[in-house]
């Protein structure tokens, strides 16, 4: 019998365990039952948070900058960099990760730190900037970045408009004359699971503002600015699929910075090299920490397993919990799926715990698939 060659690519298990702890579990798991089983793992991200430090365990440099958070004050974001190539994920430098616990600030919180972040990886020498976006705390349009990169956005009194999406309810001008020229002759990638649109029924505010603190209310303003400033910017953008992405930074993106939108999926596996990786497995592990309606709409796991399937390999599973039924697991190319929740009811422990249930997991997948 051929030895058998797995490669795990899962996503984090949120709120537990990092991709490479998932990774590191995984493989302990493994060869605990088949010693020498040889275990490649390439922990993956879908261009929200947790990208950059999957694209450091794939071999780029960590780097570090010190850019204004969402609230307006100073924040260390990494980045990640090989050659000529940089990952940048807004969420290092303007997601909900940063905001104290409880706080939230729907209608001023700002992405500007996503531009220097940008304008950090400019400087480093980047040429095609993958820039994964997710995880954002910022319902702006992607206007605090463009500012942040040199765009100018004034008020009818020839003032700049205040920081976040509220204000640009009073932009009278947009001025992206001053934006970076080092812009021009950069690949720009805009890497994201979603593909809204920036306004509307299905629009940034309206589908991700309550999950960033915003009333009712709140999302009625936002959806308003929002549309007035694509009025002023560009209303056909608006439309395409990705400008909703991130509070709307994707449309910040596409409108002003001739970024290229793809599935952050996608992108992220052509950029860790997941292609000659899964040429040398004869089976692939993969998974997220909750498998889910939302796992099939670009996320992670569906990702490798539509990739894993196309090359005929077979693909398991793990999760934290699993809200999909076998057939649809079936669909999208999974064989079968090990939760968490099936050694571990309580959901508290089970994330408590989430690294030795893993690899128990991780021993039977070993006893189901790598025993001859």
């Amino acid at each position: 019998m051929e030895t058998a060659r797995v490669l795990v690519a899962a996503d984090k298990f949120k709120g537990s365990l990092t991709a490479v702890q998932v990774a590191e579990r995984v493989t302990a798991g493994l060869r605990r039952v088949v010693p020498g089983v040889r275990v490649e793992t390439l922990p993956v991200a879908d261009g929200g948070d947790g990208t950059v430090a999957a694209a450091v365990a794939a071999g780029f440099e960590r780097r570090e900058a010190r850019v204004t958070g969402p609230l307006g004050d100073p924040v260390t974001a990494a980045y990640a960099l090989r050659g000529s190539t940089a990952v940048v994920e807004m969420a290092e430098a303007s997601g909900l990760q940063l905001l104290p616990d409880g706080v939230f600030a729907p209608l001023t919180a700002t992405t500007y730190g996503s531009g220097e972040l940008l304008l950090a990886a400019l400087e480093a020498g980047a040429t095609t900037i993958v820039f994964g976006v997710g995880g954002s705390a910022t319902t702006d349009g992607g206007a605090g970045m463009l500012a942040a990169l040199g765009a100018r956005f004034l008020d009818a009194d020839g003032k700049p408009v205040g920081p976040g999406g509220g204000p640009l309810a009073e932009l009278a001008e947009a001025d992206l004359t001053g934006l970076d020229p080092r812009l021009a002759d950069v690949d720009l990638v805009l890497a994201s699971d979603v593909d809204n649109p920036l306004t509307g029924p299905k629009g940034a505010p309206e589908v991700y503002g309550r999950q960033k603190g915003a009333s009712e209310e709140d999302i009625a303003v936002l959806d308003a600015a929002l549309t007035h400033f694509a009025s002023v910017l560009g209303p056909e953008t608006a439309a395409l699929p990705g400008a909703g992405a991130a509070g709307g930074i994707g449309y910040g993106a596409l409108v002003a910075l001739g970024a290229r939108f793809r599935p952050g999926i996608e992108v992220m596996l052509d950029v860790l090299g997941f292609a000659p990786a899964l040429a040398r497995a004869t089976l692939v592990i993969t998974g997220e920490g909750s498998l889910d309606e939302q796992t099939l709409h670009g996320k992670a796991p569906a990702g490798v397993a539509a990739a894993a399937r196309a090359a005929g390999i077979e693909v398991v599973a793990v999760c934290g919990r699993l809200a999909l039924p076998p057939e649809a697991l079936e669909k999208a190319g999974i064989r079968r799926a090990y939760a968490l929740a099936e050694l571990e009811p309580d959901p508290a422990v089970s994330m408590a715990q989430a690294g030795p249930l893993l690899e128990r997991a991780a021993e039977s997948i070993a006893r189901d698939f790598l025993r001859s």
